[in-house]
């Protein structure tokens, strides 16, 4: 699993790719830490590279979401492969989440 965390266009845009399955939740997460801490930025992750998603992955989304709702910010998921999104979909974050 490999994250590339940037910003583009005055957003913080997360890079995902590989599988975000249980073993990889730690690092992603830690990662994925500066999404937490930006400030007055929409948060964009590309998951086009994202082959699977597991529930603790999910989990880590949800966490963000709530950080950044909490400021004001949006989350967009952009990119989702039919796989992935099929995920969203059976746990019913497809509702939660605005994609691109």
């Amino acid at each position: 699993m490999e994250v590339k965390i940037q910003e583009q266009d005055g957003n913080m845009v997360a890079i995902l790719s590989g599988r975000l399955d249980t073993a990889a939740v730690p690092n992603t997460e830690k990662a994925m830490g500066p999404l937490y801490e930006c400030e007055k930025q929409d948060i964009i992750i590309d998951c086009t590279d994202l082959t699977y998603i597991s529930s603790g992955g999910l989990r880590i989304f949800l966490s963000i979401l709530k950080v950044a709702e909490k400021k004001g910010e949006h989350v967009y998921i952009k990119g989702v492969t039919d796989n992935v999104r099929a995920i969203f979909a059976m746990t019913g974050f497809i509702n939660i989440f605005e994609f691109k």
